[in-house]
């Protein structure tokens, strides 16, 4: 991460390249038992929070992410009751799921309490879903829970993980994703971010692989815009247990009841088309 002056850079070094914002100010600055947390306020961008120099959210394009985190998924699944979040500190994924009347239990095991509780102060709309009854937020190690998690728990598990280095590494592993298999019901959908389609085809591929090679039946990866971070262009992988995860309930997903910014039944249906570049090695 390089910050001069007015602006704040982070460096994707192995691709040449990199993103600047502009800032007014640092508002704050800590380092938790897990890593650094810095908060900026931005020109354009409004509030941006940063995880060991890497962005992690701002103000003005979150709500991509986590509508595409949530909203195919729980559009997907037949009748999603109880959902698990895996990692998503800032609470955006949280608030989006907690949308779904269908919903009953929401528990989120986040590693770091101090990014919530940060999120808490800076990014309150986030977070505004917090104390809703059908919440339940731990700290804890996602990998560990998932591991302890009896048989048949969640209808929905969604990976709101960091980048898969440090302790995240372990949520992109066939090892976890067993887990993951054994923890949802029969007709359970697991989620889970899997970086730029442009710098990690790889990776999109080697999560692919591992989720089958755990025993689900079907894989599919999202594909949507997400300008702060790597490339712009980012995915979400889905994996069902039991049944194809490219149909999902296109007449619910078209008449729903609540408000979003970016998600709807088309884009929905878009996100689902691979680029020829990842249909082939």
């Amino acid at each position: 991460m390089t910050l001069d002056k007015n602006w704040y850079t982070e460096e994707w070094a192995g691709q040449g390249s990199a993103i600047s914002l502009k800032i007014k100010d640092k508002v704050h600055d800590e380092k938790s038992p897990y890593q650094r947390i810095e908060i900026y306020e931005t020109e354009t961008f409004g509030t941006l929070m940063t995880l060991d120099g890497l962005v992690m959210v701002t103000d003005r394009d979150n709500f991509m992410y986590h509508e595409m985190m949530s909203h195919p998924v729980l559009f997907t699944h037949p009748d999603p009751k109880r959902v698990l979040i895996i990692g998503g500190g800032d609470c955006g994924t949280l608030h989006e799921v907690l949308k779904h009347k269908s919903v009953e239990l929401v528990e989120q095991v986040e590693l770091d309490e101090r990014v919530t509780r940060v999120s808490e102060k800076f990014f309150p709309e986030l977070c505004e879903s917090n104390h809703d009854s059908r919440a339940k937020l731990h700290f804890a190690d996602g990998i560990k829970w998932v591991a302890d998690t009896k048989p048949e728990t969640y209808d929905v598990i969604i990976i709101d993980s960091t980048d898969p280095v440090g302790p995240a590494a372990g949520l992109f592993s066939e090892a976890f994703y067993k887990n993951c298999f054994r923890a949802l019901r029969p007709h359970g959908i697991v989620v889970g971010q899997s970086e730029s389609p442009l710098f990690h085809a790889e990776l999109i591929r080697s999560v692919q692989t591992s989720f089958k090679a755990a025993g689900f039946r079907d894989v599919a990866t999202l594909f949507f815009p997400q300008c702060t971070y790597p490339s712009g262009w980012w995915s979400a992988t889905m994996a069902s247990k039991s049944e194809s995860v490219t149909p999902f309930r296109a007449k619910a997903s078209a008449t729903k009841t609540f408000a979003t910014r970016y998600y709807n039944h088309d884009i929905h249906a878009a996100a689902l088309a691979r680029p020829e570049f990842l249909r082939t090695r």
